[in-house]
């Protein structure tokens, strides 16, 4: 399936949302873009993502105004709000941002919403290849528990293909890369929106443009994983995610639920990496305008985590106000070689506070995670056998570069509570 090619490693990236909330602007996005092609681009990172309501002038933060008037074009598509992207207008839409994301090495993704808008269903508004109007196709009681923006779209009604073929068309035209669609995986509230999703590949395989399918929010069920491998390359397993230990600690159940399951061009997602400096203008996840609550164990936990199971990775932070630290969190290769190759991610062990995760690399390396879920250091000791390993074997701590302690045929580490230890072994 053409799809699965768009994405044949797990993306790398930087995403709005936790540090911009519904309220970034150009000016951020370029400067984010020109820090990744600086810094990261080397590294594999490559995707920048406009988050949620770019077409809401009046966007002040993570709270969304309900009922407001959006930026809309003639055929019921929303539209860049000029007043925050001053190059979209004279209906250049995203091209001209597109065209700058590009022209750095990198490439361009955009969120948007489920559905057709709201303000399109009770004007009646056209639909660029259909007498059908966006009234007809809108599935009024089909609407987003948290975001008033849209109606889902019913597929059952002539003019709801061509909607969503109109739509990617114009983000074909415009250069997008990567689309985020929100409301559509699952959460708490609602199903999968299993008729949207065909409409939205559908879509995109018609365009004539590869681009990457990420669905959101979670979490997705698993029972959907066939229909979510056929149709999308990202989907996520959570909730919005947060710098907040308890929601790090869920993550191990879920990456062990999904084991097995991430392959090229599919990969269920563990949500972004709350690093850095975030809140800016984000005021969900508990906290305001700050740099991560998660401690620097917490952090290298959540990222090999993360890696070993091979999420997508995308950076929520604002990029330019990275330290060295949290730079050199996103610069290890060893750690990013292990994202991108490894294969065959499976939790060894999970006994009390301490979890055993292993991969496999090229030329009989292995991967070994040791993590300590507890308040307490402990030691943690694995058998090499039950890593496919013998007593010759040599090793290395990814994130310190320390040897690797092998002694009578089991690797044994000291791991700080909430922390880890990753070793490449041979």
């Amino acid at each position: 399936m053409s799809h699965l090619r768009t994405a044949p490693h797990p993306p790398l990236g930087w995403n709005s949302w936790d540090c911009y909330g519904a309220a970034v602007t150009e000016e951020e996005i370029r400067g984010n873009a020109a820090y990744m092609s600086e810094h990261l681009k080397p590294y594999g990172w490559e995707y920048i993502v406009v988050d949620i309501q770019w077409y809401e002038p009046g966007a002040y933060s993570s709270l969304y105004r309900p009922f407001v008037p959006l930026e809309m074009d003639e055929y019921s598509r929303l539209i860049p709000s000029v007043n925050r992207f001053p190059s979209s207008a004279g209906g250049k839409g995203f091209a001209p941002l597109a065209e700058y994301v590009h022209s750095l090495g990198l490439k361009f993704g955009i969120h948007i919403m489920r559905g057709i808008p709201r303000q399109a269903a009770h004007a009646a508004t056209p639909i660029k290849g259909s007498l059908s109007t966006a009234r007809d196709i809108a599935h009024t009681n089909s609407i987003c528990p948290w975001n008033t923006d849209m109606y889902g779209v019913d597929a059952r009604k002539e003019g709801a293909q061509a909607y969503y073929d109109s739509l990617f068309e114009l983000y074909a035209e415009w250069g997008v890369d990567f689309v985020k669609v929100d409301d559509i995986a699952a959460s708490r509230l609602y199903d999968t929106h299993q008729d949207e999703i065909r409409l939205i590949r559908k879509a995109i395989d018609r365009c004539g443009r590869p681009m990457v399918l990420s669905l959101s929010p979670g979490p997705a069920p698993l029972e959907y994983a066939d229909l979510l491998a056929e149709n999308a390359n990202m989907w996520r397993m959570t909730d919005d995610y947060w710098d907040q230990w308890p929601q790090l600690l869920d993550m191990f159940d879920r990456c062990a639920n999904w084991q097995g399951v991430p392959k090229p061009g599919n990969w269920p997602d563990c949500d972004m990496l709350p690093l850095g400096h975030i809140g800016i203008r984000s005021l969900d996840g508990g906290g305001g305008d700050r740099y991560t609550r998660f401690t620097p164990d917490e952090q290298l936990t959540m990222l090999t985590l993360w890696s070993i199971f091979r999420s997508p990775l995308m950076f929520g932070g604002e990029l330019r106000d990275n330290d060295e630290w949290t730079l050199s969190l996103l610069t290890n290769r060893e750690v990013l070689e292990m994202h991108r190759h490894s294969f065959g991610a499976r939790q060894v062990s999970r006994q009390d506070d301490k979890v055993v995760w292993l991969a496999e690399g090229a030329d009989g390396i292995r991967y070994a995670a040791l993590f300590n879920t507890g308040e307490a250091d402990c030691e943690i000791s694995v058998d090499l056998a039950e890593l496919g390993l013998d007593e010759q074997t040599t090793g290395l701590e990814l994130w310190s570069r320390q040897s690797a302690t092998v002694q009578q045929g089991r690797l044994t580490a000291l791991v700080p509570p909430h922390g880890t230890r990753l070793y490449q072994l041979k």
